[in-house]
């Protein structure tokens, strides 16, 4: 019984001393993406939105998904922040291959996670922030020229949210708005940096690098992208995973592909996006996202 204990508070002295050394490395990196995505949410939000829907009248055709997706990555909203005001958008008469590639990107990249990757390093951070404008446009392309004389969105009783960012002192306004964050955020963080830590210690580099790393590309980028569906809870829960991933092996472009398919497929997005697209059309997205994503895995593995 005294061996089975030793052995027990040995491993946990070991994963508690990989869990601190994550934590030491990452806890900055999410401490500066809560205080942007919060800054962005209280003094941006209105003027990011107020452009998006100005551009509604312009006479800029299939081009105008460029800007829409760019607007949507700005954006600070999450899915069910979005979809209520896709849907005031749509009711003035916004074009739907400009809101599919707002929503495509503001689904998959926002201010608060584009802080966070940065601690994935220069490289990761400029392919995900290409990548989820790239997947945003070919969104709209793909609904503009499969859905140019219909509505490709149903928003039937969504309605934009009341708005908790209300407290007149500015100051407090940002305090509350990052303490929503940190309510939001904080568990599934330290929960990525658990099981980061896990990874360090239980799982061999060599063999992950061998299912994931360069030398099996194209089944490491499938199974990265698959993975991506169930695993993927929170942006920032997610960048100390991907951050060890890296470490032990895995290839830039099966990085790439996990974090396409995990915000697009997070659990709570799916959700809403069922209700706003019907079945057939929630299928045409799923199979959008898999494609796009397992095609960014392979380019970025062959160019890097």
């Amino acid at each position: 019984m005294n061996e089975i204990f030793d052995v027990l508070h040995r491993e946990f002295v070991y994963v508690w001393y990989y869990f601190l050394l994550q934590l030491r490395q990452i806890a900055a990196y999410w401490i500066l993406g809560m205080v942007v995505g919060s800054l962005v949410s209280v003094f941006a939000k209105d003027t990011i939105h107020g452009a998006f829907d100005r551009i509604r009248d312009k006479k800029w055709g299939l081009w105008g998904v460029v800007p829409a997706s760019l607007l949507g990555i700005a954006s600070p909203l999450c899915m069910y922040g979005t979809i209520p005001i896709a849907a005031s958008f749509s009711g003035h008469g916004m074009r739907h291959d400009w809101l599919a590639a707002f929503m495509m990107s503001s689904v998959l990249l926002n201010p608060q996670l584009i802080m966070y990757s940065t601690a994935l390093g220069a490289a990761a951070l400029v392919i995900r922030i290409v990548s989820c404008t790239v997947c945003g446009i070919a969104a709209g392309i793909v609904v503009h020229l499969f859905y140019k004389d219909k509505p490709f969105f149903n928003f039937e009783g969504f309605e934009p949210r009341e708005s908790h960012d209300t407290h007149p002192n500015l100051f407090l306004r940002f305090l509350f708005n990052l303490g929503r964050n940190i309510k939001a955020t904080g568990l599934y963080f330290l929960l990525g940096v658990l099981l980061s830590a896990l990874f360090q210690r239980y799982v061999p580099a060599e063999d992950f690098a061998a299912l994931f790393g360069k030398t099996n590309e194209g089944f490491g980028v499938l199974m990265a992208a698959t993975i991506g569906v169930p695993l993927y809870a929170c942006g920032g829960g997610t960048i100390p995973l991907i951050r060890e991933w890296l470490a032990m092996g895995m290839s830039m472009g099966s990085a790439s592909a996990f974090m396409i398919t995990g915000p697009a497929t997070k659990i709570t997005n799916l959700g809403a996006l069922k209700i706003v697209l019907g079945m057939k059309r929630f299928l045409l997205y799923f199979a959008f996202v898999m494609a796009f994503s397992l095609a960014t895995g392979l380019i970025v593995n062959i160019v890097l």
